[in-house]
């Protein structure tokens, strides 16, 4: 099977959930017999660093217009020059330009996210979510087939934009879960990193926006600090939000318990993990799958995640004790205090490594999304 994967950036050079799963399939995909070839926008290095795999069709600090002629250049290069079985997107606006060029070749859409949804509840302006959801909505009529990462995103899929739930398939988020097991013990990870040694560390790494919750966890660490003094919560990320976090921190005179790490490069992302007690994603809303989730478990620490979109879908049938009881403040202090004194089960590492291993492997991921490809072109040849 050939397929053509449209993605937005390369993992290599620009972080994200969206771009840490496209650089999944342009890597994994081809062990389980898809052969890939992939457009992105970014430098010219990213030919070389995907080993051929990957082209890209313009820069990412190009405008929209010049990216969507760009990606239409590239795309009618790409099926002048080779025959594809089928054409996997990852990103609405990129597919936009591709509608009339498709012709009879099946198209899957990877659906990460309401794009219109998600910016307007970031705080986008009333006609930037329009001009979005217009976009997503002629583009969905022309798609074959969803993938999406959850149960709950499949629901917003079919109420929100009128997709018949069986052109819908959930497939989970996949990581290399061998990247993440270091022989590396907690002190050790804290050591590498210049971490303090005597501090219940909690972890958090986000996007510094809204939805995410992050206002409402910092308030939760001035209730958590009252039973546990010795609690330091560190935020990884950046984005929007970085300076009303920064001033909430000192208005709750909380320099010594949480501190903002800024973006945490890749390199140390699971040696973040693995040096903390706990992670946790206080998502407040449209929380579609939560890679960090599965990243933190394979590097053995456990998670304490919000009853949101697909947090509980992974959390739940592994240690319903993870879930917490809702993402106010008041729920997120509670959560992490029993968490700390052992009023709630926690895993061990070993048994959250077992179980992201078993599920949420790529080399499980890719094989499931391999089957929904074959039955997309199946049923396209019908």
């Amino acid at each position: 099977m050939k397929t053509l994967q449209l993605g937005t950036s390369w993992f290599l050079e620009e972080a994200g959930g969206l771009a840490r799963v496209y650089y999944g399939c342009v890597n994994y995909l081809p062990r389980v017999g898809v052969e890939v070839n992939g457009l992105v926008a970014g430098s010219d290095r990213i030919f070389q660093s995907s080993g051929g795999k990957v082209q890209t069709f313009a820069s990412t600090n190009s405008s929209t217009w010049q990216r969507s002629l760009g990606v239409r250049k590239a795309f009618n290069h790409a099926i002048a020059n080779s025959e594809f079985d089928l054409v996997a997107s990852h990103f609405a606006l990129y597919t936009l330009p591709l509608l009339d060029r498709l012709g009879k070749l099946p198209l899957v859409m990877h659906f990460h996210g309401p794009w219109a949804l998600e910016s307007q509840a970031e705080g986008g302006g009333r006609l930037s979510t329009w001009g979005k959801w217009a976009v997503e909505k002629l583009v969905y009529r022309r798609v074959n087939g969803f993938i999406v990462l959850s149960e709950s995103f499949r629901q917003v899929l079919h109420k929100t934009y009128n997709v018949p739930l069986e052109k819908i398939f959930i497939v989970g988020g996949g990581i290399d879960t061998a990247e993440f097991n270091l022989d590396l013990t907690i002190a050790q990870a804290r050591e590498k990193l210049g971490w303090q040694k005597d501090r219940r560390i909690i972890l958090c790494v986000r996007r510094l926006v809204q939805r995410m919750g992050l206002e409402n966890l910092i308030a939760a660490i001035a209730l958590v600090r009252k039973q546990h003094p010795d609690v330091l919560l560190l935020i990884a990320g950046k984005g929007a939000i970085a300076e009303n976090l920064r001033s909430q921190i000192q208005e709750l005179q909380l320099e010594d318990h949480v501190q903002l790490l800024g973006f945490v490069p890749d390199q140390d992302l699971a040696i973040a993990y693995r040096a903390s007690e706990l992670s946790i994603v206080p998502t407040i809303s449209l929380e579609g799958f939560g890679l960090i989730v599965i990243e933190s478990l394979a590097a053995g620490t456990p998670v304490l995640g919000t009853p949101i979109g697909g947090i509980p879908e992974i959390l739940l049938p592994f240690s319903p004790d993870l879930v917490l009881e809702g993402s106010t403040t008041n729920q997120l202090a509670q959560g992490i205090s029993e968490a700390l004194s052992g009023q709630r089960k926690i895993p061990s590492a070993e048994e959250c490594q077992t179980y992201v291993k078993q599920n949420y492997d790529w080399q499980v991921i890719a094989t499931q999304m391999r089957s929904v490809y074959e039955q997309v072109i199946k049923s396209n040849n019908r």
